[in-house]
């Protein structure tokens, strides 16, 4: 860079044989003197080492000599002044650069350094030079580092020491040896050049946007060369920019990089992945300029759980919709990741379903804690926390746990953790890992918040859990395409705790994902979810080996679609678990579910093992609306009795209020007993009777009771005793014999033959 050669400015002063009108012995400044005629200066025109030359007396404390021309001084451009001098007789005195400074209005910039370093002249007739380096950034080499304030200068040299010397001056040369700090022509503007000082103690916000305005007006990167800058403002960058030194920031200060919004950028600039998401994820709700943070590919090495609330303390809310992309997250082991366990006595009161009241030491109680105890349902969470009230807001209501008891709280800790928020919607997380490896969990979401998406991810080892729900911020949750990876994959199916994910608000999708060996693939409240085309396996090698659910449903009416899945090793369990009052009262009973098209298959599992299982936890429920249709059941190595269940553990059905079942079109391999919802059962009598029993008990789905008759046909005439057709039209009669899934026809008189009956274990709408 020179800038007399790119602008065409001039820095050289005229040579001394020119004229001495142009040069004075004062500052510069109006009506200065000049040496023009000054009886103690005189032009030599043939000296034998720099031929025409200047012949100074000193008679002044400080014979000044400086060049009345203006040099410009710019930022990012850095002059040099050198002046070659010889003692010629009389006191030897000391020589260095001088300078004046000028600012707007052409008054003189104060506070600046005005004198280069001082040569004392030892010996007459040798030629000593002097040079100073005068620019605006604090750099090394520098002599004169004046800022942005002046912008231009009068340069030339003093003579300090004893009066009566007599020097000569070759021709003073002011040149730009910017070139000198920088390596190559420059594309990009430095902070420094703007005033900047990278010491990590001056605030450096003001000189970071100086320069960014004049990189982004001249189409240039702005460089943060080497130091460490410290800001105390929020800074917008509008210009490319790259880090050569790192910045630290106040939290609540944020820094908004919007030509180069990615996490290596912020990496550099914090000098860390880690801190570095932190900020960027904070300009990321706090800017309208991008609506994704691209992770670059990178490795973001986490040796602490991030509370993504806490780096975006002035964002409590935000509804916009905002992306976090392409990268890993991983967990590095340390204590940060260990639960914070705390155990208190509470009261439960079925009235206040989601309370806990009284609760002892509240103030250890962390907001999405886990919560276990006496009658408390899976995944229930801690969604709020009153210190004041002595209040714990449950995700959902218990079950069993009228009274007072002790309660135990822990708390995962989670990689991405979005707690801290009162409310978050629209947060999409998209082609990341996060390799937890056995340290910590993934993704907790917030309190409250509708549409987060997770699609195309990785949810590598989590320790505990996968994705969290402590309240609604899974409202309308897409899960798409991710894989879940447990990191207990060799234990026994029993032994497992981890979850890969829980659901307590409505409209969930997932859709296409992978979950391998979790205690459970997914535990879900709410309703009107859509399971489709996922592949969970839960098996294990053992013989006989349990096997646990992997899909549990845990309200009553869930309409809820479950469709192309490939359900391994593990079975559908549906339940109450989260009321407050289990038993039947005025709610929706069981219904609202389909399950059609699935693939259902199980390895060395034992006979009684069941692919779809109900356990409702208080009495008098019954089922309204179900279709169990076109799925394929396979058991391998070895045989199961039949495909569903009723856990009576807490209670059973009540088979009379069966409603609107459908079990139809299914297909059983290595499974004993086929189930269908209405079947067609066969009979022939082979003794004239008049009352003739049917027994499709087995066939019927969940122990269910023979309720209705839609058809008698006969296969065949239907004869008497003596042969003789007999053509009366029966009639039947349900609930016969002790189990109540009998069927009897009954005729006008006593006949043989054979009929088909088709049997329903409930009333059709």
């Amino acid at each position: 860079m020179n800038k007399a050669i790119t602008d065409g400015l001039i820095f050289m002063p005229p040579a001394f044989s020119g004229g001495l009108a142009v040069w004075s012995s004062e500052d510069c400044t109006p009506g200065s003197t000049t040496y023009a005629g000054s009886p103690n200066a005189a032009l030599v025109p043939a000296d034998q080492d720099f031929g025409g030359c200047l012949e100074l007396i000193k008679s002044q404390t400080t014979t000044k000599l400086r060049y009345m021309g203006d040099t410009p001084i710019l930022p990012g451009c850095y002059i040099q002044v050198t002046a070659r001098v010889k003692a010629m007789s009389g006191n030897l005195p000391s020589v260095r650069i001088g300078a004046w400074a000028g600012g707007a209005g052409g008054a003189a910039v104060t506070g600046v350094t005005l004198t280069g370093a001082s040569v004392t002249l030892t010996t007459y007739g040798q030629v000593v030079t002097v040079r100073a380096i005068i620019g605006t950034g604090t750099r090394t080499g520098v002599d004169m580092a004046w800022g942005t304030s002046a912008l231009f200068g009068h340069f030339g040299i003093d003579l300090t020491g004893l009066n009566g010397g007599v020097v000569r001056i070759d021709d003073i040369e002011i040149e730009d040896v910017t070139g000198v700090f920088h390596r190559k022509m420059m594309d990009w503007v430095d902070v420094r050049d703007y005033g900047a000082t990278g010491d990590g103690v001056t605030d450096d916000s003001l000189a970071f946007e100086a320069a960014d305005a004049a990189a982004f007006a001249a189409g240039q990167d702005l460089l943060v060369s080497a130091g460490t800058y410290f800001l105390n403002a929020d800074v917008t960058i509008e210009a490319r920019v790259r880090f050569e030194g790192t910045v630290t920031m106040p939290v609540a200060r944020r820094l908004a990089l919007t030509r180069s919004f990615d996490l290596p950028t912020y990496a550099d600039a914090f000098g860390s992945e880690e801190l570095g998401f932190r900020k960027a994820f904070q300009a990321l709700l706090n800017f309208t300029d991008h609506d994704s943070l691209d992770l670059g590919g990178r490795r973001v090495a986490m040796t602490a759980p991030i509370d993504l609330a806490a780096a975006v303390p002035n964002k409590p809310t935000f509804s916009v919709r905002r992306v976090i992309r392409n990268g890993q997250f991983e967990a590095i082991a340390g204590p940060a990741w260990n639960p914070a366990v705390v155990t208190s006595q509470a009261s439960y009161n079925p009235a206040q379903p989601v309370t806990l009241t009284g609760v002892v030491n509240v103030a250890a109680v962390l907001v999405g804690s886990l919560v276990t105890g006496t009658g408390v349902g899976r995944e229930v969470y801690v969604n709020a926390v009153s210190v004041g009230a002595g209040t714990v807001t449950l995700s959902q209501p218990l079950y069993d746990a009228a009274g007072s008891q002790v309660f135990t709280f822990t708390r995962f800790r989670y990689v991405l953790d979005f707690s801290g928020f009162t409310q978050l919607d629209k947060l999409n997380l998209s082609d990341l890992e996060l390799q937890c490896n056995g340290v910590g969990s993934a993704i907790m979401l917030p309190p409250a918040g509708n549409n987060f998406h997770v699609r195309d991810c990785y949810v590598t080892r989590p320790k505990d859990r996968g994705i969290t729900s402590i309240g609604r911020g899974c409202q309308d949750l897409h899960v798409d395409r991710c894989q879940f990876l447990s990191n207990e994959q060799s234990l026994r199916a029993q032994d497992r705790l981890s979850i890969a994910l829980n659901v307590n608000a409505n409209d969930a999708k997932l859709r296409d994902n992978r979950i391998v060996r979790f205690r459970h693939f997914a535990v879900m409240a709410g309703s009107s979810h859509l399971v489709v085309g996922n592949h969970w396996f839960q098996g294990d090698s053992e013989t006989l080996g349990v096997r646990l659910a992997g899909l549990v449903l845990t309200e009553t009416n869930v309409n809820t679609t479950i469709t192309g899945n490939y359900i391994d090793n593990n079975f559908i369990e549906w339940t109450n678990e989260y009321e407050a009052d289990p038993d039947f009262g005025i709610q929706h009973s069981f219904g609202g579910l389909t399950i059609t098209g699935n693939v259902f298959m199980a390895t060395d599992v034992a006979p009684w093992f069941r692919w779809i299982v109900i356990k409702p936890y208080g009495t008098g429920h019954f089922v309204d609306g179900l279709t169990i249709s076109n799925n394929v059941f396979k058991s391998i190595n070895g045989s199961v009795d039949r495909v569903e269940t009723v856990d009576t553990s807490f209670a059973g059905f009540d088979y009379l209020r069966m409603k609107n079942i459908w079990v139809e079109g299914n297909m059983f391999t290595a499974v004993t007993q086929a189930t269908a919802n209405p079947v067609v059962v066969q009979h022939s009598q082979a003794t004239a009777a008049a009352v003739w029993t049917v027994t499709p008990g087995a066939f019927l789905p969940f122990g269910g009771w023979s309720r209705n008759v839609e058809a008698v046909v006969a296969g065949g005439a239907i004869t008497n005793a003596a042969g003789q057709r007999q053509s009366d039209m029966p009639y039947a009669l349900v609930t016969q014999g002790a189990s109540k899934q009998d069927v009897t026809v009954n005729w006008a008189a006593a006949c043989k033959g054979q009929i088909s009956v088709k049997v329903r274990m409930d009333n059709p709408y």
